[in-house]
């Protein structure tokens, strides 16, 4: 899958907007604050139907206009394929795959295989479990439809469990209700932890590698799912924590108390891990994910690199550089300057000015 054009329409910073990419990399840079990552959280956005920023639709839309409209062109085996996206600020968005309506978001998920890398992203190790989460269930969503159906309905059963624990606070009679929610949150929970153990598992057999060869052959590393249940103990678990729930309000135990460990030679870097060290996990992690994505999916991913490479050393610089030389990608920095030692090829170069292509190579 190429990323051919994208078109955009009163988003953000941008009134009207045609560029066209190249199928190797492509260098979008300019100052601060000219809408460089816009465009990519457009592609990102045409591509999954949710921003990277956790933006909200309406926070999309030009200023002063009602709505907003993103067209992505691709090629895929020399077919070529079009998503439009209406973005509305009262209503829900609307999103055509080759003109034809999707009622779902979830049928656009996995379509165009696509990661996005910034500098958040390098914090993902030392920030809080609830960011892993959302890597854990960003990733399998875009590679297992069943996965996302399960996750929204686990998230919707949970809601309901938890107003019910509130609701039994002023009427006790409601907790004989509890039971048939806890049978739902199995059902759909206990699936979850499967599909997130055997992630898990198929990410190990490809960041070991990486890791150790970004490392300089220093440093061993694999991944843990710290579950705080297995699947077959979760029905026991609700049973023996419902006094607990009751009291809190909250569902104690589950998928979405969930976690990932990182084990470099023994050591869970999340607490004892140099900053060094949580870094070169997080770029092998993302390495990882798009090797995984290319053996599952059978395509290379579309990259979407955001000012990133202005935050690696040389020698991290230069094992991305190598590692992504076969991939579309679409990267984002403030000057041309930062790839002068660089052996990345460029094939093609966009000055970004407030919300215009001001030059073109």
């Amino acid at each position: 899958m190429i990323i051919s054009s994208l078109e955009l329409n009163n988003y953000r910073n941008y009134n009207q907007l045609k560029i066209e990419f190249s199928k190797g990399s492509n260098i979008l840079y300019g100052d601060n604050a000219q809408g460089k990552t816009n465009i990519l959280e457009a592609i990102y956005l045409a591509s999954t139907t949710k921003s990277h920023r956790g933006s909200r639709d309406r926070e999309m839309i030009q200023f002063g206009e009602e709505e907003s409209h993103i067209r992505l062109n691709l090629n895929k085996n020399d077919i070529h394929h079009q998503i439009d996206m209406h973005l509305k600020k009262n209503k829900t968005k609307g999103v055509a795959i080759d003109q034809m309506p999707i009622r779902k978001s979830s049928d656009l998920f996995g379509f165009v295989p696509i990661i996005f890398f910034s500098p958040e992203d390098l914090s993902i190790i030392k920030d809080g479990p609830n960011e892993r989460r959302k890597f854990l269930d960003t990733q399998l969503s875009q590679l297992e439809k069943l996965y996302l159906y399960q996750l929204s309905n686990y998230n919707k059963t949970l809601v309901q469990r938890n107003n019910l624990l509130k609701q039994i606070v002023c009427d006790k009679s409601l907790e004989l209700t509890l039971e048939t929610w806890d049978k739902q949150l199995v059902k759909y929970g206990s699936e979850i932890i499967k599909f997130r153990k055997k992630f898990i598992h198929e990410l190990n057999d490809m960041i070991d590698s990486i890791h150790y060869n970004l490392t300089g052959k220093k440093e061993k590393i694999y991944l843990k799912y710290d579950n705080s249940i297995d699947e077959d103990e979760f029905y026991n678990a609700l049973q023996r924590k419902r006094q607990m729930d009751l009291k809190y309000c909250s569902t104690g135990v589950g998928p979405h108390r969930d976690d990932i460990c990182f084990i470099i030679n023994d050591i869970d870097i999340r607490k004892y891990g140099s900053q060094g060290q949580k870094r070169t996990t997080a770029l092998s992690l993302k390495l990882a994910q798009i090797q995984l994505l290319k053996n599952i999916m059978g395509e290379n991913p579309i990259l979407l690199l955001d000012d990133v490479l202005s935050e690696l050393d040389t020698s991290r610089k230069a094992y991305l550089v190598e590692s992504i030389k076969d991939i579309q990608t679409i990267i984002t920095c403030t000057g041309l300057e930062e790839f002068v030692h660089s052996d990345l090829k460029i094939d093609k170069t966009f000055q970004i000015k407030k919300g215009e292509i001001v030059k073109e190579n």
